[in-house]
């Protein structure tokens, strides 16, 4: 029942003009899945907690099934609902996909980054840091950036760059979750929420909570306290969210500050509600500063991977010619 229900809400809510198409599928899908098994299961006269655990069994299985058939059929089909439901005729783009498409992919060279790049097969020389990377990507995304933040699942990081994208200083809280999108993950299950809930409804506050803690451990707990209390989840949200952005702050600081102009990256960087307390602290901190965010803010890492490559193929290391 609830997957059916799933499948009929999925042509609208993955469909090339909805609000939020640039979020993971797991966050969307986990979203709606929670919401209707909640339903089926109080109509059903059913423990929630086994629809639950069907859940994960599913995405677990969805999330690593290696892909199957052509990809270049995959493109095609992606391009024609493209044109039928955006307004375009496939003529506009279907010429230079299908040149795309047919062009050969020849191997040069291999850059390996990330938390998992210790156990690739790479000699070090193929390796390049997630700090490296994070900064390079975001001069590729905007050439003009000189600090970036970013904040992942696991860290927060801070990072001065040159005029060529290479890391000149950083900072980054390494050695827990605390204020990192774990965290807000975390907040997300606390609250049976969807990740991407969690901003909107922040947004929604007109009286943010002070959190007195961003650390991972104890976030359920006080979360449960101030509920008993009756606040409201809007106004404990919004303080969760500010209390993520102050760490940030303190973060950039002793990474050398704000610079203009400033790049934010990471998943955190679809947070609405991040994303506003880090244009208000940002402005109140250190003024008019251009603050950049890409769509594809959570590729950023391995754009910066991808020209490090570039580059290394074509006899440059980190900007400079050998």
């Amino acid at each position: 029942e609830v997957f059916g229900r799933l499948r009929g809400e999925a042509p609208a809510m993955y469909a090339p003009d909805a609000d939020r198409k640039s979020d993971f599928f797991r966050d969307i899908a986990g979203s709606r899945y929670l919401a209707l098994a909640e339903e089926v299961a109080r109509d059903a006269g059913m423990p929630y907690e086994q629809l639950l655990n069907v859940y994960d069994k599913s995405i677990i299985a969805v999330e690593n099934r290696p892909p199957s058939g052509s990809l270049n059929e995959k493109f095609k089909r992606a391009l024609d609902r493209v044109a039928r439901e955006g307004g375009q005729t496939a003529a506009d783009l279907g010429g230079r996909v299908d040149h795309a498409l047919g062009i050969e992919l020849e191997e040069t060279y291999l850059v390996g980054t990330g938390y998992g790049r210790v156990t690739l097969p790479f000699s070090k020389e193929h390796i390049r840091s997630e700090i490296l990377c994070h900064g390079l990507g975001a001069h590729m995304m905007f050439p003009k950036t000189r600090t970036v933040l970013d904040i992942g699942g696991q860290d927060t990081k801070g990072i001065q760059v040159n005029a060529d994208g290479i890391v000149e200083n950083f900072q980054m809280n390494d050695r827990c979750a605390a204020g990192t999108g774990r965290y807000l993950g975390y907040i997300a299950d606390e609250m049976n929420m969807g990740l991407h809930e969690l901003g909107p409804m922040a947004l929604k506050s007109n009286k943010p909570a002070r959190i007195n803690s961003t650390c991972t451990v104890f976030a359920g707990a006080e979360l449960r306290d101030r509920l008993a209390l009756g606040e409201a989840r809007e106004d404990i949200l919004a303080g969760l969210h500010r209390a993520i952005i102050l760490r940030s702050m303190s973060i950039l600081s002793r990474s050398g500050g704000v610079a203009d102009e400033f790049t934010f990256t990471g998943g955190v960087a679809k947070n609405e509600a991040a994303v506003r307390e880090l244009k208000k602290l940002v402005f109140e901190n250190y003024g008019e500063v251009k603050i950049n965010i890409d769509p594809d803010s959570i590729y950023t890492g391995a754009l910066g991977g991808a020209e490090f490559a570039r580059r290394a193929a074509h006899g440059q290391i980190e900007g400079v010619e050998e």
